[in-house]
């Protein structure tokens, strides 16, 4: 069985490779120049790019890089991609599978996420192809994860979500003057990022999701991401405080590809969590 994703698992091809599975990279532009996420730049050299002026753009893999890296592959394939309507990631796979005659053999499944949910589903894969689990029998149990998980983003700069058309320009420019941190989640179909409340501080933006993640029971079968931007400190003082309220919970710290950071902006923080 082989493994499809992109580095919206922000896992870079190689570390892919050696994982088992194969990475499409997400492309990029900034500064009228397109890169390959994690080939041609990495989510440092990306952010400096971006704290000199530049404006950038993300698009997901071509049907032709899909179709390239289905290419000859008579086995099973799991190809997982972002969430359908946050990406058109999914659209761009079934557009891949639907020219390849005998196409009964490749499963393109709609993560309804991305960054650390993503991730899971793709080592997930990877452990249970390892396992010898036949296809059918994985893919129900990917589909379990998916359908438990939840994506939860605190930015720091407006301008990105608006640009994405995530919040009103009126919502941008008022949440920018008074300095006030807006807290987005997924809309319930997971198509769609809405806005939750808005709080002053981190602290108190960080308990509105804890809330939320403690309604949803969230315990020691789940797996909770907090990926960032750039801010690893933050990060680290957002980790401290979900775990004291998950003291059992596995909690991963991860850095946000530069295609994903187009779109959260520097500095933001996006807390994520998914069913094992």
């Amino acid at each position: 069985m082989k493994i499809i994703a992109d580095t919206a698992t922000l896992f870079s091809p190689a570390e892919g490779e050696a994982n088992g599975m194969t990475i499409v990279p997400v492309s990029v532009a900034i500064n009228n120049t397109t890169y390959k996420d994690y080939v041609d730049i990495s989510s440092a050299e990306f952010l400096r790019l971006i704290a000199e002026g530049g404006t950038p753009t993300s698009s997901q893999p071509s049907v032709g890089e899909i179709l390239e890296a289905l290419e000859d592959v008579s086995e099973d394939v799991i190809l997982l991609t972002v969430a359908d309507g946050l990406s058109g990631g999914y659209q761009s796979a079934m557009g891949a599978r639907n020219l390849i005659e005998n196409n009964q053999h490749i499963h393109v499944i709609n993560s309804k996420s991305l960054a650390g949910p993503l991730r899971y589903l793709a080592k997930k894969a990877v452990a249970l192809n390892k396992q010898g689990v036949p296809t059918q029998q994985a893919l129900q149990s990917i589909m379990q994860s998916v359908d438990n998980s939840i994506s939860f983003v605190i930015p720091e700069d407006f301008e990105f979500l608006k640009r994405s058309g995530r919040l009103t320009a009126i919502t941008a420019r008022v949440g920018g003057v008074l300095k006030l941190l807006p807290i987005l989640t997924q809309t319930d179909d997971r198509k769609r990022i809405k806005p939750i409340g808005v709080k002053r501080s981190w602290k108190s933006a960080v308990e509105v999701i804890i809330n939320r993640l403690q309604n949803m029971e969230v315990n020691e079968d789940y797996l909770i991401s907090i990926c960032h931007a750039g801010t690893p400190e933050k990060a680290a003082a957002v980790s401290a405080q979900v775990k004291e309220a998950f003291p059992h919970v596995e909690i991963e710290i991860l850095e946000l590809c530069p295609a994903l950071i187009t779109h959260g902006g520097p500095g933001c923080i996006v807390i994520q969590t998914i069913k094992k």
